[in-house]
Parts: structure tokens; sequence; C-alpha cells
């Protein structure tokens, strides 16, 4: 399993209460809920990722 880090997300009542009831049928936590959505708008967008220098390597080229 990955490091994971602490963060803040603000919710909707409706997203909450969804997340709440997806939690109690299915019992995954919301944290892995919100991870997996997550992760399904990085890779609808990967394209705009992919391309892009990281910090390290743009320090590098000079």
């Amino acid at each position: 399993m990955s490091n994971k880090v602490a963060t803040t997300v603000y919710l909707t009542e409706k997203q909450q209460s969804q997340l709440k009831e997806l939690n109690h049928r299915l019992k995954i936590p919301m944290s892995e809920l919100i991870r997996q959505g997550i992760d399904l708008i990085l890779k609808k967008y990967d394209e705009s990722l992919s391309g892009q220098i990281s910090f390290f390597e743009e320090r590098d080229l000079k």
C-alpha cells in the first residue's frame, strides 16, 4: 500500500449522503471511495497530465 497524505475535501450534503449509503451497503470506507473517484478522474484526464515535466526533470535540465 502506498503512503497516504491527509487532505480536506468539501462535499455537498447529497454527495456525503450517497457516499455514506455506499459505505453502508458495500462496506468500503468513504475515504477509499473518494480515492477511487479521484483515480477515475486522473485516468480520464491522463493525456492532460502526460508530457508535463516533473520538478526533478526540470531542475536537471538547468
